[in-house]
């Protein structure tokens, strides 16, 4: 895999190296907290940008639900395929806590680029229950 493909970006969260200077992250890395990054932002949070981000934040007063983790998957989908352009994704799955029904693990499957390199990265998503 080509270093120039993925490139180098500033971690996330903000942070400062053992230097002093802000940190970096490469490779796969950089991939994985630009993925958190796009799932972690709602819409119209960044004015200058609003409309990057991912929509699950609509389901957060949701019922952790069958319907609601297809809506969620659709969403984390539609998603990376607009704003994370070096993944290839090719599985979001969506399950429900067992321990925690207000948590869904959202599991996604992807490669970077042309590699055959199979990646997961489990991002966990809290629903509001109903009292």
């Amino acid at each position: 895999m080509s270093d120039d493909f993925v490139g180098v970006g500033w971690a996330f969260p903000l942070r400062t190296d053992a230097t002093g200077r802000i940190a970096l992250v490469a490779r796969e890395r950089e991939i994985e907290e630009s993925i958190r990054l796009i799932l972690g932002t709602a819409p119209g949070e960044r004015p200058m940008r609003p409309e990057f981000g991912c929509r699950i934040h609509d389901e957060v007063f949701s019922t952790a639900d069958g319907a609601t983790a297809g809506r969620v998957a659709s969403d984390v989908r539609t998603a990376l395929a607009r704003w994370e352009p070096r993944i290839s994704v090719h599985d979001v799955a969506v399950t429900i806590g067992a321990d925690d029904p207000s948590v869904l693990y959202i599991d996604i499957r992807y490669t970077i680029g042309t590699s055959n390199d199979p990646r997961n990265l489990v991002f966990p998503f809290y629903v509001i229950p109903e009292e």
